[in-house]
C-alpha cells in the first residue's frame, strides 16, 4: 500500500513532518512578518508539500509579499511536472486554507482557485 506524507518546510529551512494546524500558522506568520530571512538574506519562504512514496507530489509554497505557487510534480524528486505551476497572491488566512486542504488531500478544491498560469 502506497503511504501518504505531507512535509512543511519552513522559512528556517527545517522540516516537520506531519505538521499539526498550530505549526502550519505558525510558519505562516514568520513568513507573512517578513521575521526569517535565508542564508542569502532573501526573505524566506515557507512551503508545504503532500505527496506518496511511489508517486505524485504536490507542493504550495507561499512568500514573504503573499505570493503563493502550487506544483503538481510525477514524483517527490520533482522529475515530471504534471501541470504548468501556477500563482497567486493572498491573504495569510487564504494562504493558510490552501494549506489545511492540501494536508487533507483536497488537490481539487486547490486546483479550482483563481490560478495565473506562469509561462
Amino acid at each position: 500500500m502506497t503511504q501518504a506524507w505531507v512535509i512543511l518546510s519552513r522559512p528556517d529551512r527545517r522540516d516537520v513532518s506531519a505538521p499539526t494546524e498550530a505549526q502550519l500558522v505558525a510558519a505562516l506568520s514568520d513568513v507573512y512578518g517578513g521575521k526569517i530571512h535565508g542564508p542569502d538574506g532573501i526573505p524566506g519562504s515557507a512551503t508545504l508539500k503532500f505527496g506518496y512514496d511511489d508517486g505524485l507530489m504536490y507542493q504550495v509554497e507561499v512568500g514573504q509579499d503573499g505570493a503563493v505557487r502550487y506544483e503538481e510534480w510525477s514524483d517527490r524528486d520533482c522529475e515530471i511536472a504534471l501541470a504548468t505551476p501556477r500563482h497567486m497572491s493572498c491573504k495569510q488566512e487564504d494562504a493558510l486554507q490552501i494549506w489545511k486542504w492540501l494536508a487533507l488531500r483536497q488537490v481539487s478544491k486547490i486546483r479550482s482557485q483563481a490560478w495565473h498560469s506562469e509561462g
